[in-house]
């Protein structure tokens, strides 16, 4: 399938970079009328499905404030790409950190959102991240195990009796030693809040740029990257692997 946009022809299930004209929402909550350039990276697309590869420093979905996020940037895109004028279907399966780069996967109708956020639709997901964290992790691979609690918008460690925190799993191995730190690939098995962050800083090695889990180095961006998504398609029934390209930053090259 050929998507024409912007008088050029691009092919949806090629990662692409898309320049979409997305309007601001203010904070009165109404349209502005001045127009932003916006970039949306196009990882996969179907008449179910959109991925996107996130930039760091972006809102997954609206956090009420009236602030750009990728929900509405990607819901313009399709409505574009359907030449509709009227409003679209399009709803965030999962989220990421602001500070996170990485997949976002959306659903395009409510059949497939709703199959998708299915508790065992998220269990049989496969979350596949890649950070750089500081200092030397000396084990090749490891689980780690904690239990932890949501307070002031940060995650803390808890204790495992305290019925309040909820457990949180994540397998990691070693990828490669780099000047400025050491290269992880983190299985994610549960999808608590600021989970890998969190984990990673309590075993010694907060991941560059993280100060608000413990980084020394002050940076625009973290080095966390939601790099391969994995899952069973809702409608055809088929397993697809989405891989998500590195920010092109002084962390990744």
């Amino acid at each position: 399938m050929e998507l024409f946009l912007l008088g050029r022809c691009f092919y949806p299930l090629q990662i692409q970079i898309i320049l979409i004209y997305q309007m601001v929402i203010g904070l009165d909550g109404f349209m502005n009328k001045s127009k932003k350039e916006k970039k949306l990276e196009i990882l996969y697309s179907d008449n179910h499905l959109l991925a996107v590869n996130k930039r760091s420093g972006l809102l997954t979905q609206d956090s009420g404030t009236g602030k750009v996020n990728l929900e509405d940037i990607a819901r313009e895109f399709v409505k574009i790409q359907n030449r509709k004028k009227g409003n679209v279907f399009l709803h965030a399966c999962h989220r990421i950190d602001k500070e996170v780069s990485g997949i976002v996967l959306f659903a395009r109708t409510s059949k497939a959102l709703r199959r998708l956020t299915s508790k065992d639709y998220r269990e049989k997901m496969v979350k596949i991240y890649h950070a750089i964290v500081e200092g030397n992790v000396t084990k090749k691979s490891d689980e780690l195990v904690d239990y932890l609690l949501h307070q002031n918008y940060k995650s803390v460690i808890s204790r495992r009796d305290n019925i309040k925190a909820k457990k949180a799993i994540l397998n990691y191995k070693f990828l490669k030693k780099k000047s400025k730190g050491t290269k992880l690939e983190i299985n994610l098995l549960t999808g608590r809040y600021h989970q890998i962050r969190v984990q990673l800083s309590n075993m010694g090695n907060p991941i560059l740029g993280d100060t608000k889990y413990g980084a020394k180095r002050v940076c625009n961006e973290i080095a966390l990257h939601h790099y391969k998504l994995l899952f069973c398609h809702p409608v055809q029934k088929k397993i697809i692997t989405i891989n998500a390209p590195y920010p092109k930053n002084e962390y990744w090259f």
